[in-house]
């Protein structure tokens, strides 16, 4: 299988597609592929592209998936930036332990979301 030329595959979704807040079409420059991957044994590929809109400064990230010679893409709407998107990419996944985490914390929270975020408070280690 040839391998896929992610550069002419963003080329490709700046021609087809606008933005969904403004309707304004993708500026090149603005867009940036974060993570892919390629299995050529089964000839599949799959893109992760994050792009900025020019005009009303929305983001949107574009999940392009190449089967052979069919191309699927989903793109949302999302708050995250460029920087934002790298960062997260980069982060492994979460594990239970902060899941368990997240579950003491709403368990504990009585609505107050500034003393939440601004106290000093020592983390408590779950066992």
């Amino acid at each position: 299988m040839q391998k896929p030329d992610f550069k002419r595959i963003i080329q490709w979704l700046g021609v087809i597609l606008k933005c969904p807040i403004c309707g304004a079409k993708y500026n090149m420059d603005k867009t940036r592929v974060v993570e892919s991957e390629q299995d050529e044994v089964y000839g599949e590929a799959r893109v992760l592209i994050h792009s900025d809109c020019s005009k009303c400064k929305s983001s949107v990230m574009f999940n392009v998936e190449i089967r052979g010679p069919e191309v699927f893409s989903v793109g949302m709407v999302t708050d995250l930036t460029g920087q934002d998107s790298s960062k997260f990419n980069k982060l492994g996944p979460i594990c239970a332990d902060d899941i368990i985490g997240i579950h003491q914390e709403l368990k504990n929270f009585r609505g107050d979301f500034v003393s939440s975020f601004t106290q000093n408070k020592p983390t408590e280690k779950i066992v």
